[in-house]
């Protein structure tokens, strides 16, 4: 039993370092990160060589909600190796607990929060380091309760492997 655990142990780390190793040069997997604005956990998993699946996760003091969106990839051709465009569309749901002013409109009295997202940026994977970084804007539809179009995105960090 002893030495199928270190086997088991030995070979995961194995994996891991490989894993680790081929997310070092300019294209990566799968990332996990944050994104800033509002605030998200954010992973990304590249479905194809030019398409991930990205899943966002929000929680602040009006509520949370969880975004899906399919992008598609392109690169950029500016000389910098892990330089990529991406856009594509999604959806969201969630929950808001209350109300909160926006400039002059008062968004939501709480409840239900189902919508359709866009997303349009840049992607960068630091060649020689497991990290990506993003710039983009996420366009979105809500659709329950109070019909109204805004705009978040922001800056992402992910660690990827």
């Amino acid at each position: 039993m002893r030495k199928a655990l270190i086997l088991i142990l030995a070979l995961a780390f194995i994996t891991i370092g490989r894993a680790s190793a081929q997310s070092m040069g300019s294209d990566y997997q799968t990332a996990v990160g944050v994104k800033f604005w509002p605030g998200s956990l954010t992973i990304k998993h590249f479905i194809q060589d030019n398409a991930a699946l990205e899943g966002l996760a929000n929680f602040w003091d009006h509520g949370f909600r969880f975004t899906g969106l399919y992008e598609l990839h392109g690169d950029v051709s500016s000389g910098a190796p892990g330089l990529k465009w991406y856009v594509g569309p999604g959806a969201h749901i969630g929950w808001y607990n209350g109300g909160w002013y926006h400039g002059d409109y008062y968004y939501r009295d709480g409840g239900f929060s189902l919508g359709i997202d866009g997303v349009l940026g840049l992607d960068y994977k630091i060649n020689g380091a497991p990290i990506a970084l993003s710039l983009d804007i996420n366009p979105f539809l809500e659709l329950a309760s109070h019909t109204y179009v805004d705009v978040w995105g922001g800056l992402g960090v992910k660690y990827t492997f």
